[in-house]
C-alpha cells in the first residue's frame, strides 16, 4: 500500500505540502483501501512544475538517441512487471486480467516504438532558390508538458503521451485521474529505475479541480495534453487558448458499429459485444450504437442478446469473468440512470439495465451488461457518451442510411462497418466521419504506430501515436545558413538587387 509520499517531484518522493492525502478504493470490493495518495494543490503543482523548468535545459541536450534509449531500458522494464502492473491494475482500475495485460502491453510497445524515434530523421533539408544556402526545418521541445491522463487505461494513456515528450527533450509533469494513483505511482519508479534524470519526470496525485486545474494554470507549463470527458476538455481547451498555450484534447465518443444486410453475422455479434461490454463499456471506442440493417436485425438482435446475457461478471482476478465492475458508484449511478433516460424516451431493455448487488457483487460497483432495442437518433441514449456497458440498437434499411445515423453524433472517434461488399467497405471509408474506421472489425482496438484521435467534439485536431506521436509536443523551427564567402547581401524571392 502506498501511503502519503506519492509526489514525485525533482528526484524525490513527497507529499503534499500541506499534509492531506485521499484513498484510492477497489472497485470490485470498495470497502477495500488500496492506498493514501498525496492530494495535491496548486503549491504541490507549482513545486513540480519549478523542477521539471530545471532539468529542462540539460535533458533537452542530451542527443536524441540517448533519450531513446532510455525509453528503450523503460519498455524491458515494463516488460519485466508486465504481470505485476496487470494485477495492480485489475484490483485499482477494475478490469479483467486479460485486458489489463493488453494495457500493459500497449505501453511496452510504445517505448519500443518512440524509442527509436532518436534515430530517425528529425525533420527536413529543402533546396533555397538561393546559391550557397542551406535550409532546413528541425523539430524543438517546446519545454514543460503538463500531462492530465484519465483511469481506463492507466498504463497505456500516460505511455501514448509522455513517452513522445520525452524523446523530443520536454520534461513533464503527470496529474493522473483520482481513481488509478497508485498505477501512476509504480509507472514513474520504473521510469526512475529506466535512469530518467531528476526534474525530467515529475508526477502529482490528486483532483482535477484542485490539482488539474493549477497544471493548467501554471505560467511554466507550454502545453497541455488531456484526456478525458468532452465538457472538461472544452474548458481545458479554452483556458489554454486563453493563455496562449499549445493543448491536445483527446475527448467523448459516441461510436457505433453499422451491420448491413450482407455482413458475416457471426463476426459482426462477436465485434459488437466486445466492443460493447469490453473493459465494461469504459472505453472513448466502446460501441454504444448498433445500426443494423432491418433485413438481418432479428438474428442479430437474438443472438446478441442471448450471449450478452450469459457473459460472466466478477472481480477481474477472477479468470472466468469477462467483464469487470464500474470504476465507481458515482459512475454506477450515472450509468444506471441513462437506461432510465432511455427507457423513459421509449428504448426497450431487452436484456440488463439493473446494478449487481446481490451476493458476490454486494459491495462491488457492477453494472449488467444491457442491450436496447428501438432506439431512435433523437433519444439521449442514442447522442450522449453512458460510458458503461450499455448498447442500443437503431434500425436502418439501407447503406445511405446507416452512414447518415453513424455520423448523427457530435462526436467522431471510432467507426465501425461489416459487410462483405467492397464497394460498401470504400464508401464508409471515405464518408464516416471519424478518425479511425474500421471494417469487420470492433470499433476498439488501435495498433499503436498509426495515429489515435478522433473529429468533431471528440478532439481539438491531435492525434496520438503513430509518426504524428510528437506533433503536440514539438515546434518547427526553420533554419538558413549562408556559406558563401561574398560579402553581397542576398535576399529572398529571388531579389539580387540591393537597396
Amino acid at each position: 500500500m502506498h501511503s502519503g509520499k506519492t509526489n514525485f517531484i525533482g528526484g524525490k518522493w513527497v507529499q503534499a505540502q500541506d499534509g492531506q492525502t485521499f484513498e484510492s478504493l477497489n472497485p470490485a470490493r470498495t470497502a477495500e483501501v488500496i492506498g493514501r495518495y498525496a492530494r495535491s494543490w496548486q503549491a504541490d503543482v507549482e513545486a513540480a512544475v519549478t523542477a521539471a523548468a530545471a532539468a529542462y535545459p540539460a535533458w533537452r541536450r542530451i542527443p536524441a538517441p540517448v533519450r531513446g534509449a532510455t525509453l528503450f531500458r523503460m519498455g524491458q522494464l515494463l516488460e519485466r512487471e508486465k504481470e505485476r502492473l496487470a494485477r495492480q491494475m485489475v484490483e485499482e482500475m477494475g478490469k479483467v486480467l486479460v485486458e489489463a495485460r493488453g494495457d500493459v502491453q500497449e505501453a511496452i510497445d510504445m517505448a519500443y516504438y518512440i524509442a527509436a524515434f532518436g534515430r530517425m530523421p528529425n525533420g527536413s533539408v529543402v533546396p533555397s532558390e538561393r546559391a550557397e544556402m542551406f535550409c532546413s526545418a528541425q523539430r524543438m521541445p517546446v519545454g514543460v508538458v503538463g500531462l492530465i491522463t484519465p483511469w481506463n487505461f492507466p498504463i497505456a494513456i500516460p505511455s501514448w503521451k509522455m513517452f513522445p515528450a520525452l524523446l523530443a527533450g520536454n520534461t513533464v509533469v503527470l496529474k493522473p485521474a483520482e481513481d488509478t494513483p497508485g498505477l501512476a505511482v509504480s509507472f514513474v519508479e520504473l521510469l526512475v529505475e529506466a535512469g530518467v534524470p531528476s526534474g525530467v519526470v515529475n508526477l502529482v496525485t490528486g483532483f482535477g479541480a484542485e490539482a488539474g486545474a493549477a497544471l493548467v494554470e501554471s505560467a511554466g507549463v507550454s502545453t497541455i495534453s488531456f484526456t478525458g470527458s468532452t465538457e472538461t476538455g472544452r474548458l481545458i481547451a479554452g483556458r489554454c487558448g486563453q493563455l496562449m498555450k499549445r493543448v491536445s484534447c483527446e475527448l467523448g465518443g459516441k461510436n457505433a458499429i453499422v451491420v448491413m444486410d450482407d455482413a458475416n453475422i457471426e463476426l459482426a455479434i462477436k465485434g459488437a459485444l466486445w466492443s460493447a461490454f469490453g473493459t465494461a463499456g469504459q472505453r472513448c471506442t466502446a460501441a454504444s450504437r448498433l445500426i443494423v440493417h432491418r433485413d438481418v436485425k432479428r438474428r442479430f438482435r437474438d443472438e446478441l442478446v442471448d450471449r450478452a446475457s450469459a457473459l460472466r461478471m466478477g472481480a477481474g482476478i477472477d479468470p472466468k469473468a469477462q467483464i469487470g465492475p464500474v470504476i465507481n458508484r458515482k459512475q454506477l449511478e450515472r450509468i444506471h440512470r441513462y437506461v432510465g433516460i432511455g427507457v423513459a424516451e421509449g428504448a426497450k431493455t431487452l436484456t440488463g439495465g439493473r446494478v449487481l448487488d446481490e451476493g458476490a457483487f454486494g459491495d462491488g460497483c457492477f453494472y449488467a451488461p444491457t442491450v436496447l432495442d428501438d432506439m431512435t437518433l433523437s433519444m439521449r441514449v442514442a447522442q450522449e457518451e453512458i460510458f458503461g456497458p450499455v448498447t442500443g440498437i437503431i434500425e436502418v434499411g439501407s447503406l445511405e442510411e446507416a452512414l447518415a445515423a453513424a455520423n448523427s453524433t457530435q462526436y467522431g472517434l471510432s467507426l465501425s462497418l461489416y459487410t462483405q461488399n467492397v464497394t460498401s467497405a470504400f464508401r464508409a471509408i471515405q464518408e464516416l466521419e471519424a478518425g479511425i474506421v474500421y471494417i469487420n472489425l470492433p470499433t476498439s482496438g488501435a495498433e499503436i504506430q498509426l495515429p489515435f484521435g478522433g473529429v468533431k467534439n471528440t478532439g481539438n485536431g491531435h492525434r496520438e501515436a503513430g509518426w504524428m506521436a510528437m506533433d503536440y509536443c514539438t515546434e518547427w523551427k526553420s533554419i538558413y545558413v549562408n556559406y558563401a564567402e561574398s560579402e553581397e547581401l542576398v535576399r529572398a524571392q529571388i531579389d539580387t538587387q540591393v537597396a
